[in-house]
């Protein structure tokens, strides 16, 4: 894997979450590969999601979901500044997304990231060069087989 990946609340969640066993199992290999490989990057927007949302999906498991977004302050979480507010600005403008998806990208583009790692867009949309990866169609090893600076889509293995 090449670069750095942008990962979004969604794929987060599943990894917590035992009632989509497949979608568990999938997100967590990412998530494992991108602690392994140093290459996982979010904002304090997905980890104030990723509480939010995993705290609503059990809220026995609130220490659980605090210790998580703790580990996940070693992504070097992007701050919503004001550069990233107005990027995002842009991208909503170019691509027609929603204001808080458009945040998400202009994250992952002010983070340095290569990939957008997410089931909300477009599997191999281009966002002014962030590449948008859904989890359920591509793994991490797929992202090895395209190199860094290729054009397209990563390969997908999955059907």
């Amino acid at each position: 894997m090449h670069g750095l990946v942008f990962v979004d609340t969604n794929v987060l969640l599943y990894a917590l979450d035992a009632g989509v066993p497949e979608k568990q199992r999938v997100a967590r290999g990412w998530r494992d590969a991108l602690w392994r490989r140093r290459r996982g990057r979010i904002s304090y927007q997905v980890l104030q999601e990723f509480y939010v949302q995993g705290y609503r999906l059990s809220p026995r498991a609130k220490e659980k979901v605090r210790a998580e977004v703790h580990d996940l302050l070693a992504w070097d979480p992007v701050v919503l500044d004001q550069s990233v507010l107005l990027s995002a600005f842009v991208v909503q403008d170019d691509f027609g997304l929603s204001f808080w998806d458009s945040l998400i990208v202009a994250a992952a583009q002010v983070g340095g990231c290569e990939y957008l790692l997410t089931e909300d867009l477009q599997h191999g949309q281009d966002l002014h060069g962030l590449r948008v990866v859904n989890p359920f169609k591509a793994g991490p090893d797929d992202l090895d087989a395209r190199g860094p600076g290729q054009g397209g889509a990563p390969r997908s293995t999955r059907s």
